[in-house]
């Protein structure tokens, strides 16, 4: 996570972003595990007339469609803050997990098993990217929901991105278990699955997805950070997948006890504005406000790089950031159920029923 003030001109940075998603598919990199499905072949333009049938035969039945169970209408009112609390307390429990450790693996195993045992699809994003420390192995997790049960889950259905980091900050010197700053929306989003999945027509609009090295191994820049949301940028856009988003809602440091979600002055104008709106219907507006200078997140690349009008809600008004006291006694329930609801508010009234 990075504080509002950086040390490079924040224009320059989304230049140089750019340059690298339009980049990355020549970088030496391990190919990603996504798989494009290509687009069914036409069917045949005329039908062969069907050939009587046998004597004491039936013709065939076609099997009856799976119908799509329709979910809660106010559906922000399922998102239970304690169930998303205890997917937090089981990522801190870990301990710390920076990308390339063994521990980050173990935190892994937990969010698969939080959307799979909702009925999400899991998809993991790995690739090898050049660090400061040298090459390491990161691995995005995608979440997809099929509405019918039928699997593989369809890659064309989804409208918006809501997503999160997953891993933490590495220091030599404290014990970091980043509470807030990872664990706190990585559980949240768990919690996020489980509500979805009650609606699966809604489910299936929306893609989940937990980056992976988010943290900088020594200093933000456009090569050192980000990564996870960088290379899942990139490829959206090479594939082609980009274009079928509408939006994404970035979620950081959400659990602090004293919630103030500072919305970042780069935040897209109809995003706020329709965020804001939601917060305000489910009598919220207290704990959202705007942040007075540029944030250097994961919203940068899907901005910048895959061009998804993408908003950050982050609490960084949080001392204990990036420091030991980032435990899980400075998170409370209430506030990542606030989040939750309002964010479920917003993906109701944009995407529908």
């Amino acid at each position: 996570m990075k504080r509002g003030f950086l040390i490079f001109d924040f224009r320059l940075v989304a230049v140089a972003l750019a340059a690298a998603g339009l980049a990355l598919a020549g970088c030496n990199r391990e190919k990603s595990n996504t798989v494009s499905t290509p687009a069914p072949e036409a069917m045949a333009a005329t039908t062969p007339v069907a050939a009587s049938p046998a004597p004491n035969t039936l013709p065939p039945t076609k099997p009856a469609s799976k119908t799509v169970a329709q979910g809660p209408v106010e559906i922000w009112k399922e998102f239970s803050g304690e169930r998303a609390f205890e997917e937090v307390r089981k990522q801190i429990e870990v301990g710390p997990r920076p990308s390339g450790t063994p521990e980050i693996e173990n935190a892994r195993a937990l969010i698969e098993d939080g959307l799979r045992r909702n009925g999400w699809e899991v998809e993991r994003q790995i690739f090898t990217d050049e660090t400061p420390r040298g090459p390491v192995k990161f691995v995005n997790l995608i979440g997809r929901f099929s509405p019918t049960g039928k699997t593989p889950a369809p890659r064309d259905t989804q409208r918006a991105i809501v997503c999160s980091h997953y891993d933490t900050k590495r220091f030599s010197t404290i014990r970091f278990v980043g509470a807030s700053d990872g664990a706190s929306s990585t559980g949240a989003l768990i919690e996020l699955a489980r509500v979805l999945s009650l609606d699966p027509a809604l489910a299936a609009k929306i893609e989940l997805v937990f980056f992976d090295g988010e943290e900088a191994f020594v200093q933000y820049s456009e090569t050192d950070g980000l990564y996870g949301s960088r290379h899942y940028a990139a490829k959206l856009r090479e594939i082609g997948r980009a274009a079928q988003f509408k939006f994404g809602i970035l979620w950081d440091m959400i659990g602090d006890r004293d919630l103030t979600i500072t919305l970042s002055p780069d935040s897209p104008a109809d995003l706020t504005r329709d965020i804001l709106a939601s917060a305000a219907a489910l009598g919220l507006s207290q704990h959202f406000g705007k942040y007075d200078r540029p944030i250097y997140d994961d919203h940068v690349p899907l901005n910048v790089i895959a061009r998804i009008p993408t908003i950050d809600l982050i609490d960084f008004d949080y001392p204990a950031w990036h420091t030991a006291d980032d435990t899980l006694d400075r998170l409370a329930p209430e506030s990542l159920q606030k989040v939750g609801a309002v964010t479920l508010h917003h993906l109701r009234k944009a995407l529908g029923k």
